[in-house]
């Protein structure tokens, strides 16, 4: 039998007492008092819904009480206090995960990743819908257990280095291939050695702001070019695509944040490389450019600093425009654009 059923989300889930006041043999509808009420309407027989919220209620992929951003493009703002004013903590990409600590006010203390801080219960899931929302959304992933794991172009020990990866990063699984697991490294295929990595399913997490001040140290056309770019994020990777809302690549990335500003430059990695003045990694600010090679140290692929040792960057099809730390792989050469 298909039906709604009336649950007190903040109390099941948050562990507090529950009182049934009805119960309907008819409907098997189940209606309780205590904590937030909301009606649940879900394509699922009774049984399967109360299984649903039954698992809710133990660990899901790390998680005790689950939440999910649920936003329908963009990204959920997470404050450092239940205010609209309060201060960015934080952002939680469309479907990404988190811990809800506590819920009050028609706010949820959350802590996803490294972001502790609150979000508006408008635009979170949680509970069933939560964990039913997440068997949807977990992606496996292999994680690095070294530092400067090699990545390389095919399933050999001899085949060429792409990059080098440090510890703890993850990177998109396709497959598993002997001793060798297939991945990808923004939008190219390559192989990393299994003895090195850790294959598990994960949910995304929020990530961690560095918001830019005006007058502390970086020009105000600086703040305003990297904050303008953070806009974009989680928006779609197309190859070949230059448009910051429907779809772009790396390249046309960082073109089109720079046009606004108007600086014009190529839709191609390697010549953007060579359109400013080279750089060291000790001279980096917001705004300058970051590159990443192939193995034969072809430039192909290009990101955006950020300040706090993040880049923005197009990165391949799943994850659409993203923040990474800035060596996320290894980086080849910096560059300065702007002339402030």
């Amino acid at each position: 039998m298909k039906g709604k059923i009336l649950i007190a989300s903040a109390g099941l889930f948050l562990g507090l007492s529950l009182i049934p006041i009805h119960a309907s043999a008819a409907t098997g509808d189940v209606l309780y008092s205590g904590g937030v009420a909301a009606v649940l309407d879900k394509d699922l027989t009774t049984e399967e819904y109360l299984q649903a919220a039954e698992d809710a209620i133990g660990a899901s992929w790390g998680y005790t009480n689950i939440g999910i951003a649920d936003v329908d493009s963009g990204n959920l703002n997470v404050r450092a206090v239940p205010s609209t004013d309060g201060k960015l903590a934080g952002k939680m990409p469309k479907g990404s995960a988190c811990e809800v600590l506590e819920t009050a006010d028609g706010w949820a203390h959350i802590q996803s990743g490294e972001v502790e801080g609150y979000v508006s219960m408008d635009y979170l899931l949680t509970g069933p819908d939560a964990r039913l929302k997440a068997n949807e959304l977990v992606n496996t992933v292999a994680v690095s257990q070294e530092d400067g794991l090699n990545v390389r172009e095919d399933a050999d020990l001899g085949s060429a280095v792409l990059t080098q990866i440090p510890k703890g990063e993850e990177l998109e699984y396709i497959e598993t291939v002997g001793d060798w697991i297939k991945v990808y490294i923004d939008d190219e295929e390559a192989y990393i050695s299994a003895q090195y990595v850790k294959v598990e399913e994960k949910l995304d997490t929020a990530i961690t702001m560095t918001e830019l001040l005006y007058g502390q140290g970086v020009s105000d056309v600086r703040v305003e070019l990297v904050e303008y770019a953070k806009q974009f994020l989680g928006n779609p990777y197309v190859y070949g695509g230059s448009s910051l809302t429907k779809g772009t690549d790396c390249s046309g990335f960082t073109m089109s944040v720079y046009k606004k500003f108007g600086v014009y430059l190529s839709h191609h990695a390697a010549s953007q490389a060579n359109e400013g003045t080279k750089i060291s990694k000790s001279e980096l600010q917001p705004g300058d450019l970051v590159f990443y090679a192939n193995s034969r140290g072809h430039i192909n692929h290009v990101a955006l600093y950020i300040g706090g040792g993040q880049v923005i960057h197009a990165s391949n099809k799943r994850t659409g425009i993203k923040i990474s730390t800035y060596n996320y792989r290894t980086p080849v050469k910096y560059v300065r654009i702007l002339r402030d």
